[in-house]
């Protein structure tokens, strides 16, 4: 094979968790859709969770049994206790606040709110040494002032009120009630939702921890989601004692809501996680959070016809119009993208030094002493 083909290929697999994580916003962003759809039309948050893992079990546990049956580590005890957290935080505590925040208000708003993500685990992720922090560093001072101005927008998401920008096939609702009869409650929903970010975050870290003594990613994906399966059961029943009927699915909306969070989010999410998580990090996996939320904004205002805050013009695309102030797009966009550039920078400086040397070995190879 030539250089040239050899350095595309390098620089191909360089690439990879950058196309993963995109691949895997986009899959984010259809399941805030659908979720949103299914839970108006009846489909009961808790026992939605339930079905979503239960779904991902079937579809990701053959391939952990087919592909990591002579390489999966052995199980200790600290790794198991580490499974039933890690099913318990993400799968259980952090999808019911989700869903529930999601049902309180809109699916825009929850995948605003979903911003938090970033800052809450850069904040872990320096706790517990998985990231280096130097006040001198600009790639460090810019994920500071990102978690700063990320908590900041939050707050005046949640609080502030902006004027409704009225696009052609959105329909005007009440203030306090969605198209299908919700009520809406911004504030308990904002409130669970970051209450989620905060145990997502965690689990994120803990999976990366979880990683370093047990590195089976498929077997781990498996083992969460039945953790998770078996837990968020209890917690539904518990929750829905008496009303049996929301056990009940159909060939509808939240079949297909189900179907299609387990498999790409839970499923392959989990799995694109600790694949990735291995090679760049924690932080570098929650960076991109922002992206299911400027990339869907349009798809949620044409499907379930939501009205938009004021909405900030990106490069042409609508950013983010379901936010309800202008400057709240404007910080969560800003911090994301001040970590995203770190990202790129921290890439662009290592590829310098490499070319740096390979230069400086061209040069005393034609220039023996």
């Amino acid at each position: 094979m030539s250089r040239n083909g050899e350095r595309v290929i390098r620089v191909l697999s360089r690439l990879k968790p950058y196309l993963a994580v995109v691949l895997l916003q986009f899959g984010f962003a259809g399941m805030a859709i659908v979720a949103k759809f299914s839970l108006n039309r009846g489909m009961n948050q808790h026992v939605f969770v339930v079905y979503r893992h239960a779904f991902a079990i079937a579809v990701v546990a053959p391939f952990a049994i087919l592909f990591e049956r002579k390489t999966r580590p052995k199980m200790t005890r600290s790794v198991f206790l580490k499974i039933l957290l890690l099913g318990l935080l993400e799968p259980v505590i952090d999808q019911n606040l989700f869903y529930t925040g999601m049902k309180y208000t809109t699916a825009s708003f929850t995948a605003a709110m979903s911003n938090m993500l970033p800052a809450f685990t850069f904040l872990m992720a320096w706790f517990f040494r998985l990231e280096r922090l130097s006040i001198r560093s600009k790639h460090s001072q810019a994920k500071i002032l990102g978690t700063l101005v990320t908590i900041g927008g939050a707050m005046i998401m949640t609080l502030g009120k902006g004027p409704v920008l009225d696009l052609p096939w959105t329909k005007s609702t009440s203030a306090h009630v969605d198209l299908d009869g919700v009520a809406q409650k911004p504030i308990e929903g904002a409130l669970m939702i970051t209450a989620g970010c905060f145990c997502w975050a965690s689990f994120i870290i803990l999976q990366a921890i979880t990683l370093k003594s047990y590195p089976a990613e498929l077997t781990l994906t498996t083992l969460i989601c039945m953790t998770g399966t078996f837990q968020g059961a209890v917690f539904a029943f518990a929750m829905e004692r008496s009303n049996f009927a929301a056990w009940s699915i159909q060939f509808d909306v939240r079949l297909l809501a189900v179907v299609y969070s387990g498999i790409i989010c839970s499923g392959v999410g989990y799995y694109i996680q600790g694949v990735v998580m291995q090679i760049k990090g924690p932080v570098f996996l929650t960076a991109f959070n922002p992206l299911h939320m400027v990339s869907s904004q349009l798809p949620r205002n044409l499907l379930t016809f939501e009205e938009s805050s004021a909405i900030v013009l990106l490069h042409g695309v609508i950013a983010h119009g379901s936010l309800r102030s202008v400057h709240s797009v404007f910080i969560g966009l800003s911090e994301h993208l001040s970590l995203f550039l770190a990202c790129i920078s921290s890439c662009g400086a290592k590829a310098k030094i490499r070319l740096q040397q390979e230069a400086v070995k061209s040069k005393r190879h034609r220039n023996p002493r």
